[in-house]
């Protein structure tokens, strides 16, 4: 018997899920959990066969639930099913470990095959992605600022971008706020985004937050 997670935030999305796939794969077993922590316990405890991540959730996001996966069940295999695009974040999560991602919109019959490749043991790869992967490959296409920035990087600007503060930030990271003090400083340094209103600026026109 299969063991699958899905990993979201809207439960209605997680019954959508759990219906489609116990459909088409009949006797599976599968467990939900709606925020980072609850995955991430959820990880560690079990052993799973596949997991399905969202990468808006609570607390720490999707990536950093990913990077937990990684080091902790490294042959399970992992796909992202988001909303953000590919364009934002797909190269980052196939570098993370992802065998697949892909966009909410994307047709059922498209998560089905890629639940069915990925457990075959392969990735599956969309067009777009196999576009942004050989451009990354070539150096065809100039990266965008954010791409130079690290994981935890990528998070404070986020946080940053929806409205919390230094001590917010740094309560949900369980950082203290000199160190996102020095992330901030970091941010800027490596994208020109200096204040809180140019990060939130950047962060909405690439699709980085929802």
């Amino acid at each position: 018997m299969r063991n699958i997670l899905i990993v979201d935030d809207h439960e209605v999305v997680r019954r959508g899920l759990r219906s489609l796939l116990a459909e088409k794969m009949p006797g599976t077993h599968f467990e939900e959990a709606a925020t980072s922590a609850q995955a991430e316990a959820k990880i560690l405890q079990d052993q799973w066969d596949l997991i399905l991540l969202d990468l808006n959730l609570p607390g720490r996001n999707g990536l950093d639930v990913l990077t937990t996966a990684r080091k902790h069940c490294p042959r399970t295999p992992v796909i992202v099913l988001t909303v953000f695009p590919e364009a934002e974040f797909a190269l980052r999560a196939i570098k993370l470990g992802a065998q697949a991602y892909l966009n909410k919109q994307a047709a059922a019959e498209e998560l089905i095959a890629a639940v069915n490749k990925v457990l075959a043991g392969g990735k599956y790869i969309t067009p777009t992605l196999a576009q942004q992967l050989a451009s990354a490959l070539t150096a065809d296409t100039p990266a965008a600022p954010h791409a130079s920035l690290t994981e935890r990087e990528l998070q404070v600007l986020r946080l940053v971008a929806l409205g919390k503060t230094t001590k917010e930030i740094a309560a949900e990271l369980s950082l203290s706020a000199k160190t996102i003090a020095t992330y901030r400083s970091r941010i800027s340094a490596k994208t020109g985004l200096a204040t809180t209103v140019s990060i939130t600026r950047y962060a909405i026109q690439h699709h980085l937050v929802e």
